[in-house]
């Protein structure tokens, strides 16, 4: 289940990130999207994480997915339902929209645990494969 609660003004939420908290590869954090350009996601959303936690603490960044429960996405090939949100959005369908990979600097738009945690490991394979038909890694 992914909570659409958004941490209050200053991005911190009850499970308020330790200082040496660093996100880690198949976990879902809040991360604000804001600047955004053209059909960028904005504001504050969950995140999954795709990138090792080594090369998150050492750069500051992340690579990742964001998370939506627009419901335009029910019919997207590669937007993949993970669960049904809690929080503001509770009972609509979220999803992991494999289309729109970023990076974002973690510390500096102070990124914190989303209370979902981590992606089961079945849905994470499917964002990877969903992915990967995109950019061909493999």
């Amino acid at each position: 289940m992914v909570s659409r609660t958004a941490p209050p003004a200053g991005g911190r939420t009850n499970r308020q990130a330790e200082p040496s908290w660093v996100p880690e590869r198949q976990d879902i954090i809040w991360i604000d999207c804001n600047p955004q350009a053209g059909r960028e996601m904005r504001d504050m959303h969950p995140f999954l994480v795709l990138s090792p936690q080594a090369f998150n603490a050492r750069t500051s960044l992340v690579v990742g997915l964001p998370m939506s429960t627009a419901a335009y996405n029910t019919d997207h090939p590669f937007a993949i339902e993970v669960g049904t949100a809690t929080g503001l959005k509770a009972g609509q369908a979220s999803y992991v929209l494999c289309h729109q990979p970023k990076s974002f600097d973690w510390r500096a738009r102070r990124a914190n645990p989303h209370p979902a945690g981590r992606a089961p490991d079945g849905q994470f394979t499917q964002v990877l494969a969903v992915l990967n038909q995109i950019i061909q890694l493999a």
